[in-house]
């Protein structure tokens, strides 16, 4: 595991903070709107926005033919079922235990890099695991009676997350030589057209109904903060930081999204909370920690 730079360690910082506080948001969208039409319409906004990214910073827009595929496959790992599946599953989930689920992807991620790519991690990155599943069981703790009658909620999040891992993994060791941003740009392309066929499949017949102020204002915030920053930043960081590293630092999303739940939703929390708060903290110490170096040589975060 390698240092983390300075911009790296910002765009953790903005991704969790937006990411974090859109469960709560999300769940205020979705409750007075169609939840793949929510989405929809957050991702036609946002795809102009994400484009305006590209022409400033001058990264091309083509790619050719011959890697269409490969673009295709991570956008089925990366982005299709995290946002169809996330977006339904919160329907029935409250939105921080919602968030807590999504981002057992860690744990998944570990075991993926392990098992499938034949990942070696430092011992001291498995304590981190372990620290985040436990404090995933304990934010979980109060709402084992409740998901047990809502099953098809918890396994469509479960999922998400596990294809998710398996997308981070997957886009650390791609080999496509285009730069993230426009990789970014044509998954969100795929998934944006994905998702509308969806919408236009399940939910047209409640396109008559205009969303009102507030859905507006969640689905401009998803729009903006999600799908022209939120997402793009996680792609840069999957890419440029070892798996691990990578989800592990991004353990204090789910955090927020239980804490900006209790505060923008009412949703009532527990000493289980605060103790999962110290576990998910110790997660990311270890991982992104700086080890002792040895003689003559430079401390990196993980060992």
């Amino acid at each position: 595991m390698h240092s983390i730079s300075r911009q790296q360690l910002t765009l953790l910082v903005l991704l969790t903070l937006v990411w974090g506080i859109n469960w709560p948001i999300m769940k205020i969208g979705i409750t007075a709107y169609e939840p793949l039409s929510f989405r929809v319409l957050s991702m036609w906004i946002g795809l102009p926005v994400l484009a305006g990214v590209l022409w400033w910073r001058k990264a091309p827009f083509r790619v050719a033919r011959e890697h269409w595929g490969e673009l295709a496959w991570l956008t089925v790992t990366n982005m299709l079922f995290w946002h169809t599946l996330a977006v339904l599953a919160i329907q029935s989930l409250s939105s921080g235990r919602a968030a807590i689920l999504g981002y057992t992807m860690p744990v998944f991620s570990a075991i993926v890099g392990a098992v499938w790519f034949g990942q070696r991690l430092p011992l001291r990155a498995w304590g981190g695991v372990a620290a985040a599943a436990l404090g995933v069981l304990l934010l979980l703790w109060h709402e084992f009676v409740r998901l047990s009658g809502a099953p098809m909620g918890v396994l469509m999040m479960l999922v998400a997350a596990a294809v998710w891992a398996l997308g981070t993994q997957q886009m650390r060791r791609t080999t496509l030589p285009y730069n993230t941003l426009t990789m970014a740009f044509w998954m969100t392309v795929l998934a944006t057209l994905w998702m509308s066929v969806l919408a236009w499949l399940f939910e047209r017949e409640a396109w008559s109904v205009t969303p009102g102020p507030v859905v507006w204002a969640a689905i401009a915030y998803n729009a903006l903060g999600v799908f022209a920053f939120a997402q793009v930043a996680w792609l840069v960081l999957a890419r440029g930081l070892p798996p691990i590293a990578s989800t592990l630092s991004v353990m204090m999303i789910p955090v927020l999204g239980v804490f900006s739940g209790a505060w923008m939703l009412g949703e009532v929390l527990h000493w289980q909370d605060w103790a999962a708060v110290g576990l998910i903290l110790l997660a990311i110490a270890a991982v992104l920690w700086p080890a002792k170096a040895p003689a003559g040589g430079r401390a990196v975060p993980g060992g």
